[in-house]
């Protein structure tokens, strides 16, 4: 009993080391997009990355999920979640342009909320008045870093917010992928469908890439790649409960990063609003664990 409770909590770390530094290697790439959007339109810093990450995300598909994880049973819903994804991403790099790193990333920790608000609205799911609470909590959040009417608003820090409901809308077509493909599978689908759809954006958006600037896209295409297999590892060493509320120690690293980097120090009413919005999220969670054990 004790041998299999020490072995429980040896995975449990696993995730959660695994979480956190995928995190870590995530908003690094977000601060490589922030670098590129000020030279390159987002379309072709997504395009150039997905092009280049494709190689890469085709060799971890390989060798975690095996031949067999490059086959799709459903095409077309793929390329749907691609144009969902491409929509997201293009909506958080072009908030790069105009708001601090951290300001971005607290505001897309609302992710979660849509996901539970959807969840109800849209899929018909039971939500109880707990979670519904957390859902109001979580809009509140938003709008403490928003700050809608204040001298201090700008249309920008939208764009986060409407990055985490594209997001939530592609967590939630998942359902419409077939059963018998794995996450690998979304996972290259995601990259490879995001790659074709953004080609049709370059005759109209592309420059010349700088020589300088090429180990830049190299390097969005490892930190994005290698950051979002060891979370999607994570949760295979441990309960979503447990890791989950790891991502956001993004809102650290993004803070570390932009002020390092571009001297950002987000106003007190950022960290507010990110505290309120994770408070939410990690019920959100924590509830949705509690159902879970409920209902077996």
């Amino acid at each position: 009993m004790q041998a299999t409770l020490r072995q429980g909590r040896s995975t449990a770390s696993v995730g959660i080391l695994l979480m956190c530094v995928g995190v870590a290697m995530l908003c690094v790439n977000d601060a490589i997009a922030k670098t590129l959007t000020a030279g390159y339109s987002p379309a072709q810093v997504l395009f150039i990355r997905n092009i280049i990450a494709l190689p890469f995300a085709i060799l971890v598909v390989l060798r975690f999920g095996g031949r067999k994880a490059l086959k799709s049973y459903r095409p077309a819903a793929h390329l749907l979640r691609g144009l969902i994804w491409l929509c997201a991403a293009l909506l958080f790099f072009t908030s790069l342009k105009y708001l601090a790193l951290a300001e971005a990333t607290a505001l897309i920790f609302v992710a979660p909320v849509f996901i539970t608000a959807l969840s109800a609205l849209v899929l018909k799911e039971v939500v109880g008045w707990r979670r519904w609470s957390a859902v109001l909590l979580g809009f509140a959040g938003v709008l403490i870093v928003v700050q809608p009417g204040g001298s201090t608003f700008q249309m920008a820090s939208l764009l986060p917010v409407a990055t985490a409901l594209f997001y939530a809308i592609l967590m939630i077509s998942a359902r419409w992928v077939d059963p018998r493909e794995s996450v690998w599978t979304l996972m290259l689908y995601l990259v490879g469908a995001g790659a074709v759809l953004a080609a049709f954006l370059m005759p109209f958006v592309w420059v010349p890439v700088l020589v300088q600037d090429l180990w830049l896209f190299v390097g969005i295409a490892f930190f994005g790649t290698a950051g979002m297999t060891m979370m999607t590892q994570a949760f295979r060493f441990a309960p979503a409960s447990v890791v989950a509320p790891f991502d956001y120690t993004a809102l650290i690293w993004a803070t570390l990063l932009g002020w390092i980097f571009w001297g950002e120090v987000p106003a007190l009413a950022t960290y507010l609003g990110a505290a309120v919005i994770i408070a939410s999220g990690t019920y959100i969670v924590w509830r949705e664990r509690v159902a879970a054990q409920a209902s077996d």
